[in-house]
């Protein structure tokens, strides 16, 4: 549960990043250009912090264990809620980083 929670939130933000610059690029579209070297592409390096959360939290090998336990809690299960939290965080990142 948590981590399709945390999955669904990571993709949401990376399909709205995605229509955000493809609404960029169709107001470009429209507009002449003046500057050939100065569009935005509606690609950044930034949406690279993405792949991290994904690769954390979907590769089930790298937290399939129950020590060390935190607060009486599996390491399996805390390592999921720790991930909700840090993909938020990248997600703001990207978002703020991205922001035209």
């Amino acid at each position: 549960m948590i981590l399709v929670a945390g999955s669904y939130i990571a993709v949401t933000a990376l399909l709205d990043a995605i229509n955000r610059s493809a609404r960029i690029n169709r107001r470009k579209v429209n507009q002449p250009r003046t500057n050939r070297h100065s569009s935005h592409s509606g690609w950044s390096w930034w949406y690279l912090l993405f792949l991290i959360q994904f690769v954390a939290v979907l590769w089930p090998p790298f937290y399939n264990s129950v020590e060390p336990s935190w607060a009486g809690i599996p390491f399996f299960y805390w390592y999921q809620l720790l991930w909700i939290i840090i993909g938020a965080i990248l997600t703001g990142i990207v978002y703020f980083a991205t922001e035209t």
